[in-house]
């Protein structure tokens, strides 16, 4: 009776995830809030190099570190389960790390005339708020990858929710104080993840006990394909803001900030989205794992009819909705029209069923065919906005092209992926029922 009883009042969800659920939800809040805040603050024109200064750091950002992240947690949590301490994995990330941001931010240094120039309307700051903001990003996801392998959700919930929160302070304060310059609101943005860093890991002991040197083959062989494919991702789902600043003519000045407000509240839906992701996907490694490929298939699919079902509502509900949303949250000015919300949220939905296929090829280990698919949506991507002529219209079109390319692709190589496993399941269960059974004497 105990028993059922404790079965039937256990937490369900995986280890960690209401922690750092309220975490992403506390992000996923502030990162509207803060452009928002800025928006009323600066209004479209001076907005918009702040809108690419957003766009650029979180391509390049969480682009290039999330795989650090990534491989860091998976192997401090497998050194966790053999009693061994993580300080020297760690010290060897933090080489990768260091080296991976010194060949970011010299470049981005040196180039900080044209940088200015082509990208930001002058605005000198904002290059060393990005320059600042790789570093960051740097520290941020080696602090994460550590504080997941060790099992230490709550700082890591704490550093997701603290990190928004203290951004949209810095934001507000700069409002109220008048400033106008967008400069000043990137370096808000990036001091926040600094401090944020700083509040999660204050007064945590035991993060980095001492253990068994660590090999440069132990954070990942496959880490050059993850990085691709991170980089990749970021760029498909970030990128548009910074083609459409590029693309715009001296008379389209506000044009990147109309594009980035009506971009994320068209990309509401990956919120809703990372919720279920967090909770469903892991789950696809394991049954992997264990070789239960039915079941793979199945809450495979369960997740493709969440999103098509999610994506089919938030494109009928942005299309009548979104430059009315969008006009709420950041005044008038920056909404685009309605054609425009139904291609991006098109967009969303087709980036979301990409994200899905791509988790379920890395479950299975095909790191390469993952990097084909993202390095395939980028080339059309690239393509499908060159060939185009109004700024908006492009852009959108090259978003929605890029993401087809990238589902079509995945799915085509996933599809024999599983049929092979699936085989091999059949195979080994015949040799077991072909075996003679053991006699005992």
């Amino acid at each position: 009776m105990n028993a059922a009883i404790r079965r039937v009042g256990r937490n369900p969800l995986p280890e960690g995830a209401i922690s750092i659920g309220v975490g992403l939800v506390l992000a996923g809040l502030t990162q509207y809030g803060f452009l928002a805040v800025a928006a009323h603050a600066l209004g479209p024109v001076r907005y918009a190099p702040l809108a690419t200064f957003w766009a650029l750091l979180f391509v390049c950002g969480p682009g290039f570190f999330l795989p650090l992240e990534q491989e860091v947690g998976r192997a401090m949590a497998a050194r966790r389960t053999r009693g061994e301490g993580g300080r020297p994995l760690v010290a060897r990330a933090s080489v990768a790390g260091a080296a991976l941001a010194v060949c970011l931010i010299v470049p981005s240094a040196l180039a900080a005339g044209p940088i200015a120039a082509r990208l930001f309307r002058g605005d000198t700051v904002l290059v060393w708020a990005l320059v600042a903001g790789l570093l960051a990003f740097c520290i941020e996801y080696l602090a994460r990858g550590t504080l997941a392998g060790n099992g230490r959700f709550g700082p890591y919930g704490l550093l997701l929710g603290s990190e928004g929160v203290l951004r949209v302070a810095f934001c507000v304060a700069l409002a109220v104080a008048g400033a106008a310059a967008a400069g000043v609101y990137g370096l808000a943005l990036v001091a926040g993840t600094f401090l944020s860093v700083a509040v999660a890991l204050a007064g945590r002991h035991g993060l980095l006990r001492p253990g068994p040197r660590a090999a440069w083959s132990e954070l990942s062989s496959a880490l050059g394909f993850l990085l691709i494919a991170s980089v990749l991702t970021q760029f498909l789902l970030s990128i548009g803001t910074v083609a459409v600043q590029l693309l715009a003519t001296p008379a389209e000045q506000a044009a990147a900030g109309r594009f980035l407000t009506s971009r994320i509240v068209a990309y509401v839906p990956i919120f809703l989205f990372q919720a279920v992701q967090f909770a469903l996907l892991p789950k696809l490694s394991a049954l992997a794992a264990r070789g239960h490929h039915g079941e793979f298939r199945s809450v495979l699919g369960q997740l493709l009819l969440f999103v098509a079902g999610l994506g089919a509502i938030s494109i009928v509900a942005l299309a009548a909705l979104g430059p009315f949303i969008t006009h709420l949250l950041f005044g008038g000015g920056f909404e685009l029209g309605h054609l425009d919300f139904a291609l991006l949220a098109a967009s969303c939905t087709l980036f979301m069923v990409a994200q899905v296929l791509s988790q379920a090829l890395i479950s299975l280990s095909a790191y390469v065919r993952v990097a084909a698919g993202w390095i395939a949506g980028a080339a059309v991507f690239v393509v499908g906005t060159a060939l185009g002529k109004q700024l908006f219209l492009r852009v959108e079109v090259g978003l929605l092209a890029g993401s087809i390319a990238t589902v079509v692709l995945m799915a085509a190589l996933l599809v024999p992926l599983l049929r092979s496993r699936a085989a091999e399941g059949i195979d080994s269960e015949a040799l077991v029922a072909a075996a003679p059974p053991v006699v005992e004497t």
